[in-house]
């Protein structure tokens, strides 16, 4: 069974920088993608970034320019650094990684911009 381990969430206030990590318990080149979707309070999952196995990446609009994602290897883990952090990017951050259909999810971290 996949697992996929998220850390770095917590309480920022607007135009600070949190960088999420994600470490999958498989080569992560095994996957077509990895990424990060999030669920912000009476919203619907929003696809937040990924980056696929040939390394080309996307990103939802509204953090275009704030968020980057990246990946080591070697270590199997993945990163999003957000950066100038606005109270809209309040959400619970979910690590992904996909096979074709098949999705991975890791547990979710809370991200809270506010001041």
């Amino acid at each position: 069974q996949v697992q996929l381990v998220e850390s770095g969430g917590g309480l920022v206030q607007p135009g600070g920088s949190l960088r999420l990590s994600c470490m999958v318990s498989e080569n992560i080149f095994n996957f077509n993608s990895v990424g990060w979707y999030r669920r912000a309070p009476g919203k619907e999952r929003e696809l937040v970034a990924s980056i696929n196995v040939g390394g080309k990446t996307r990103f939802a609009d509204s953090v275009k320019g704030r968020f980057i994602i990246s990946r080591d290897h070697a270590k199997n883990t993945v990163f999003l650094q957000m950066n100038s952090l606005e109270p809209e990017d309040t959400a619970v951050y979910y690590c992904y990684s996909n096979i074709l259909s098949r999705y991975y999810w890791g547990q979710g971290t809370q991200v809270t911009v506010s001041s």
